[in-house]
């Protein structure tokens, strides 16, 4: 890819970074049952939301190349940023938004298998999503676990991309976002900035887990 597409999709990503604070206040409804999230929230800068989307667009840029589905992966890019942005404020994964993100995979992956003619990487793509569902659904499933199911719903998402990438990388984007979140939790605990029964967003987990999983060879 071209020195002059990555300096444009750095600037889409930029703009994208502008947007998501706006949007994701309109979802940040606190939930009063919950106990307020622990963990200092960032700090009120507004460059950095557009520094953040500006790598995260370029590093799925370097990484896809010029595969026809990259524009699929930055919208879902852009609609994460807002997740977990949400989830980080209130502990939730609206529905709406999780629905607009798996809309946007599959409707761009399933036209750039459409013009690149490799159906086969689209039944990849669903595949990914299901088998995430389901490692998902059973851990949410097991005794003590806090995994929601806003969480599945994200998880199963997430693994069209994954999918669309081929298997490793979908084995790959379904460990890491749980060793990330279980090294984040072990350290808050050893420093006692939380306790055993204190509520962690994991959205923003599977996110940063995904995209990283991406840009592994």
């Amino acid at each position: 890819m071209s020195a002059v597409a990555l300096v444009s999709i750095a600037l889409l990503g930029a703009l994208v970074g502008l947007v998501v604070p706006l949007v994701s206040r309109r979802f940040a409804t606190a939930d009063a049952r919950l106990p307020a999230f622990p963990l200092p929230q960032p700090v009120r800068r507004p460059w950095v939301d557009p520094v953040v989307a500006a790598g995260i667009f370029v590093g799925l840029a370097v990484a896809i190349g010029d595969d026809p589905a990259l524009p699929a992966f930055l919208a879902v890019a852009a609609v994460g940023l807002v997740l977990a942005r949400v989830d980080l404020a209130c502990l939730r994964l609206p529905n709406p938004l999780v629905l607009v993100a798996g809309l946007l995979a599959l409707g761009g992956l399933t036209t750039a298998a459409l013009l690149s003619g490799t159906p086969g990487r689209l039944l990849g793509a669903l595949g990914g999503a299901a088998v995430a569902s389901a490692a998902h659904v059973l851990l949410a499933l097991l005794p003590g676990s806090r995994l929601g199911f806003g969480d599945v719903k994200l998880a199963a998402v997430l693994g069209l991309p994954l999918g669309w990438l081929g298997w490793d990388t979908l084995l790959t984007g379904l460990l890491l976002p749980h060793v990330l979140h279980g090294g984040l939790v072990l350290g808050l605990l050893v420093t006692r900035k939380v306790h055993r029964t204190t509520l962690l967003p994991l959205g923003p987990a599977l996110l940063t887990g995904a995209w990283l999983a991406t840009l592994l060879p």
